[in-house]
């Protein structure tokens, strides 16, 4: 992820994306984040319409997929496993939570890394 080197202007949409990009873009990110299916249906792209439409920055979209791909893997480990998303409508309430108290680009880009890196939990690390 490439963010901005301004903190406070990161969210802003940036006008020299247009929709076919934005909607490129982002369903490329899905298909390469952890947890989904990888699979894009027509639903899928009239979600990311809409949120293009409706002004949504993309880095919100893309801190959403990080956020929830990370909520997901490093969960309890001694709960059973989930099944892959399906769809991008599963990260619409993220990318709300995310437009309601944005995160701060920092620990985006650590959520980022630790997806990449870090293997997640097994149940003897949880216990201890």
């Amino acid at each position: 992820m490439r963010l901005p080197p301004d903190a406070d202007t990161w969210w802003v949409v940036d006008p020299s994306i247009d929709r076919e990009q934005y909607v490129r873009r982002l369903l490329k990110l899905y298909r390469e984040t952890p947890t989904t299916c990888s699979e894009v249906h027509p639903q899928d792209r009239e979600i990311l319409d809409r949120l293009f439409h409706e002004g949504v920055p993309f880095a919100a979209v893309e801190a959403a997929f990080l956020l929830a791909a990370a909520r997901r893997v490093y969960r309890d480990p001694r709960r059973a496993p989930l099944s892959p998303i399906r769809s991008l409508k599963y990260f619409l309430p993220v990318i709300r939570e995310i437009l309601d108290t944005p995160i701060d680009p920092g620990e985006i880009g650590f959520l980022e890394w630790k997806l990449r890196n870090v293997e997640p939990p097994t149940i003897d690390t949880a216990l201890r």
